[in-house]
């Protein structure tokens, strides 16, 4: 069986590495054990590079562990460059990159918590990890 290709969005990223026994952290786990090919753009990585700092009272990581998790990820997932596109529907302009990832990975599933982006499922295969997991995990 082929395994899913999903574009993980920074919020789950975050939650997943934060929260490990949460269901983002279930899917983080399932792509550490080859259940998924995560595909990722730099876009992402460098939302999650500026994020991340911010949950250290819960991570208590070094600052070089901060670049290490970046590199890691970079190094684990597919990298694309998203589709510049503009969909009108999309609440939050910031979101572009992100949906654009999704179209340049031709992935199965966006996986967010992000509602601006979850609005506009109906048209994309854009999901939140509890849908996700429901399905497939």
């Amino acid at each position: 069986m082929p395994t899913l290709r999903v574009v993980l969005d920074t919020n789950v990223l975050v939650s997943g590495l934060a929260y490990p026994s949460s269901i983002p952290g279930v899917i983080v786990a399932a792509w550490r054990h080859g259940g998924l090919d995560v595909v990722l753009s730099r876009h992402i990585l460098d939302e999650l590079s500026r994020v991340l700092p911010r949950l250290n009272h819960r991570l208590n990581w070094r600052e070089a562990d901060f670049a290490d998790i970046i590199d890691i990820l970079a190094i684990n997932a597919e990298l694309v460059d998203p589709v510049l596109m503009n969909e009108a529907d999309l609440r939050d302009a910031a979101d572009q990159p992100v949906l654009g990832t999704l179209l340049a990975a031709k992935a199965d599933y966006l996986i967010t918590g992000d509602r601006d982006l979850l609005v506009i499922g109906d048209r994309f295969p854009i999901v939140t990890p509890a849908v996700f997991w429901s399905r497939h995990g």
